[in-house]
Formats: C-alpha cells, structure tokens, sequence
C-alpha cells in the first residue's frame, strides 16, 4: 500500500504563529522541528496500518522545511520545486493521501493563520463558484489522480472546513485556535500519539473513502490583496479590479495556471 503525505505547516502541532513558519522569524529552526516530528509521528501510523510505500511531500511554501536527517528512514521525501502544472507531484498510484498540518482557508473567524495559498497575495478563491481553502483544492486534485484524501490534521477550523468537503475524512485536531496568532496545544506526547492512532484509522478506512470529483469544466476565480494589472494574463478574464478566473477540464491545471 502507497500512501501520499503533503504536510503544509501552519497547521503542525506546536506552531502557535507565523514565528514559526516564515524563514526569516526566530522560531523557525523549531518550527521545522515540529513538522519533521509530526510527519514521523504519521509515518509510524502508516507502517503500522501496513503502508509498504511512503512518499512524503513536503508542501509549505518552498518547499524545502522538513530535516531530511530526522526523517524516519520508512519514507521518502520530496522537496523543493515540482513540474510545470503538477500540485501534487508523485501521488499516482497511492491508496490514500493525508494532509498534515493543514489551515482554514483565507477569512475564516479566529483560525490560526489562515490563508489561501498566499496571504500576501490572494484574498479568496472559489471553484465552480464555491469558495475553497487550500484543502478542498488539495482533494479535488487527488481525487482526479484517484487518490482519496483519508485524514487531515491541524486546528479545530480546518477540520471543521475539510469537513463541509469531504464528511467522511478524519480528523486529527492537534490545536484548538482563537485567532490568527494563538491556540491552545496538546502537548508533543498526545499530539504525537493522536497522529498515529488517527493515520491507522485513517487509512483503515481507505478501500470506502469516496473521491469528490469537480465535474468540468471547471471554473476557478481568485481575487487579489493588490490591484490587477490589465495585462496580468490574456486567457484570464477579469471581474473586477482585483479578481479574475479561467476555465479548464482539471482542477489541477486551472489551478496551476491561475496561480502560476
């Protein structure tokens, strides 16, 4: 059994703020700390559910956040920069996916950094009309490879969120949030212990986990913090002054060509 983890960062246990996830604060050597632990933590899960293939992605910004030296030698690790128009590289052929250390989407009322990809960037975003985060994106696109998402882990409001989406998924709420910067925390033992146990039941359930395809075309529209250029893209059509949208047959390209 393959199974894909993409671990996004400001949804990990112990990160209570953006000191923790951006390169440059002073809490980012612990922060990258907290990831590596988290996704051993559902490595462990993995193996004891009996995953004999373990791809690691590690999808916060760059890319290139997770100690490759603490890694559990189980997985495999993907980092840095994927194809042109690829999201989640490598996922092909997994039994299941989980998203660890996910976040609600941008707007949502006292979620711990919340955000739509890029906080400096984008202010919100819909597919087909209904406004999205990064997990229901994230899903739609596996399901087009035909993975099922089993489990997301993070905050109370993105499980909430993941769960408009696909009721069926587990969730691991590893922090309880009031507000873009603060949260109240299990400790590393239970959150450790929560991931594991979460990741076998998770994946348990993979042979009936249904897959949310978005029927095409597929619309998707992102409105911009900043004003739109009016030449920002020919094959985009502009809304307003700081929103535009395209079309395609997959989530997974009209979402490449949007925001890249």
């Amino acid at each position: 059994m393959k199974v894909y983890i993409h671990a996004d960062m400001e949804g990990i246990s112990g990160i209570s703020g953006s000191d923790f996830v951006l390169s440059d604060r002073p809490l980012y050597g612990l922060g990258r700390q907290y990831l590596t632990a988290d996704v051993n933590a559902c490595i462990r899960g993995c193996l004891r559910a009996g995953a004999t293939e373990i791809i690691v992605r590690d999808g916060h910004c760059a890319g290139r956040n997770l100690l490759w030296d603490q890694l559990h030698p189980a997985a495999q690790l993907y980092q840095g920069q994927s194809a042109p128009g690829v999201r989640l590289p490598l996922i092909d052929g997994a039994a299941a996916a989980i998203f660890l250390g996910y976040h609600a989407m941008a707007g949502t009322p006292a979620a711990l950094l919340e955000h739509s990809y890029s906080s400096r960037n984008i202010q919100n975003l819909w597919l087909n009309g209904e406004p999205v985060g990064e997990f229901a994106v994230d899903a739609a696109i596996a399901a087009e490879h035909g993975v099922p998402v089993v489990m997301v882990s993070g905050d109370d409001k993105v499980c909430a969120e993941a769960r408009t989406w696909l009721p069926e998924v587990v969730c691991c709420r590893v922090k309880k949030s009031f507000g873009p910067e603060g949260c109240l925390m299990l400790s590393p033992e239970a959150a450790a212990q929560q991931i594991e146990e979460k990741t076998m039941a998770a994946l348990a359930q993979a042979p009936t986990m249904p897959l949310r395809l978005v029927p095409g075309p597929v619309t998707m529209r992102k409105e911009m913090v900043e004003r739109c250029r009016p030449d920002y893209a020919p094959d985009f059509r502009m809304v307003d002054g700081r929103t535009v949208e395209t079309d395609d047959e997959s989530v997974e390209r009209v979402f490449c060509r949007l925001m890249w």
